[in-house]
């Protein structure tokens, strides 16, 4: 099935000549995308990946991810931001499917959190991938520290060569010299791809081959989504269609996109696109705020303001065609909660209805509303969807007259906290 997008719940709020009209600002973003003239193009390298990567590569790493596996009980996954989103949002999502648990730790300060992990896990077999470019990233750095004398106190140091795997920069870079001095094996981030794009990079690639994910069907669906969206159609190219109308609802004043789901194992992947959309957008006071609500549970705390609130938002919702489960409702003798009406049917009939009642009243009641279907919720739909983001976010970017690829407002709290720790 793929992907689809179906925007008639914009009707009344965006008009087919407005996004008609967008054509040439499209056809110019796409062009310089395609031939590296737009700004930020030494971080275009995600534009292409999916072609690129080896598929001996492939077959290499998910004989590495066995490897692991075969002497480790569970997985610490080390990083933030894209270093830590990409693998979470993906394990998640197919949480079924996963050989062995992933831990995560350096997305956070958290002492406690830190803690109950070493406890939870200080009598089973580890291994860790620390992910990082500079390695001197504060989340990801201190924690290292912390679970490497962890790892050193717990093992020898023969065992800690193949227990700790780095993901970071070729040459350079604290975490670079760790890896070399200690003997660690590594893989290498490529300089041309950010954080928040490199999901199909070894940043991704590697915690996802150790866990057991299916690494060569998410890539294989990247490589549909870089054939189907990378045309200039904008009849045919459901990502630039998605821009385009995230930039007319902008226009009218629509500042904050809601992405809501009915399905929770959606809820990382929500959090994957907040960081790709709101890091890309949101500079020289531009940018649409992006949250994110799991539903129906969300329905029963945020669904009075979606409702009733002020009208200055839009939602994509994303649905999942096929579940990979059933669960038939059972017929009850009494029906003294009168839902025999369902009886028999099976309960994602019933989640679906909920979002069909759901978008149909908030575009009554005000709120323009789009939805993304994708075909199943397996590897590689999620890599399809993964691209559809990261095309439609870069032509957002250009749209809007900000260069997608770069992060100058992250900068400021850590110059301030460096200040404050004395660094």
């Amino acid at each position: 099935m793929g992907i689809i997008l179906n925007s008639e719940n914009l009707k009344g709020f965006v008009k087919p000549q407005d996004v008609d009209a967008l054509s040439s600002r499209i056809k110019k973003a796409h062009d310089e995308l395609e031939s590296g003239t737009g700004a930020g193009n030494d971080y275009t390298g995600w534009l292409k990946l999916p072609s690129f990567i080896d598929d001996q590569f492939l077959d290499e790493l998910v004989s590495f991810g066995k490897e692991v596996r075969s002497f480790s009980d569970c997985l610490i996954s080390i990083g933030i931001g894209g270093s830590y989103l990409g693998i979470r949002s993906t394990i998640d999502f197919l949480r079924q499917e996963a050989r062995i648990p992933v831990y995560y730790a350096g997305h956070n300060m958290s002492v406690d959190n830190l803690a109950g992990l070493l406890e939870e896990v200080k009598d089973k077999n580890i291994s860790v991938v620390v992910i990082s470019k500079s390695g001197t990233t504060t989340e990801p750095a201190l924690a290292f520290r912390v679970i490497k004398k962890f790892m050193e106190e717990k093992y020898r140091d023969d065992e800690l060569k193949k227990r700790i795997i780095c993901v970071t920069d070729k040459e350079k870079g604290a975490l670079r010299k760790i890896a070399d001095q200690n003997g660690y094996r590594s893989f290498i981030i490529p300089d041309d791809v950010g954080g928040r794009f490199s999901v199909l990079t070894p940043v991704g690639l590697v915690p996802l081959a150790i866990a057991g994910i299916d690494i060569k069907a998410l890539v294989e669906g990247a490589r549909v989504g870089e054939k189907e969206y990378g045309c200039m159609d904008l009849e045919k190219n459901i990502a630039y269609q998605y821009a385009a109308n995230r930039f007319c609802l902008f226009n009218q004043g629509k500042v904050i996109e809601v992405m809501a789901s009915f399905y929770d194992n959606l809820f990382y992947v929500h959090e994957w696109w907040k960081q790709l959309f709101g890091e890309s957008e949101g500079k020289n006071g531009k940018g649409i705020f992006p949250a994110s609500l799991i539903l129906s549970t969300d329905l029963h705390s945020m669904g009075q303001l979606l409702q009733d609130g002020v009208r200055n938002l839009f939602e994509t919702f994303i649905e999942i065609e096929e579940q990979k489960n059933r669960i038939i409702i059972p017929e009850d003798e009494q029906d003294l909660d009168k839902f025999n009406c369902v009886a028999g049917k099976d309960l994602d009939f019933v989640n679906k209805q909920a979002y069909k009642a759901t978008a149909a009243a908030h575009v009554e009641g005000g709120v323009p509303n789009m939805t993304i279907t994708i075909g199943k919720g397996d590897a590689f739909h999620l890599g399809q969807l993964y691209y559809f983001f990261e095309k439609a976010v870069a032509v957002s970017g250009y749209l809007l007259g900000v260069n997608p690829f770069d992060q100058p407002g992250v900068e400021a709290y850590k110059k301030k906290m460096f200040e404050l720790i004395g660094k």
